[in-house]
């Protein structure tokens, strides 16, 4: 794990952004075996033999969670927005988040890096 990333991710001020962005970050490392991680362009990037998998992106409002190379998956709506190549899921506070359908989902969008 990337002490920038760790180091982010304890610096945000909201305790529900601090819990969600540990458990995404868990769920990316136990979904794509030998994951690397680092921060970009001030967020969190998972990568997969080099090529982009996830981001992680904290706002004020919500925690966004990217999945790249998304496309000819099946993506609940209206969970997710974007384009086909890659998914984005908002969580706010409070909101119930089914991590076990996220890594089925990337761990299908990940394969094919």
């Amino acid at each position: 794990m990337n002490q920038e990333v760790t180091d982010y991710i304890a610096a945000v001020n909201d305790s529900w952004k601090v819990e969600v962005s540990e458990r995404l970050r868990e769920l990316v490392h136990s979904t794509i075996p030998g994951v690397a991680e680092r921060l970009q362009y001030k967020k969190p990037h998972f990568l997969k033999n080099g090529k982009y998998a996830a981001v992680i992106s904290i706002s004020k409002t919500a925690v966004s969670f990217t999945i790249f190379n998304a496309t000819g998956l099946d993506w609940p709506q209206p969970l997710f927005e974007g384009p086909p190549e890659r998914k984005t899921i908002k969580i706010t506070a409070g909101q119930q988040v089914d991590y076990d359908a996220l890594a089925s989902l990337l761990k299908q969008a990940s394969e094919g890096l």
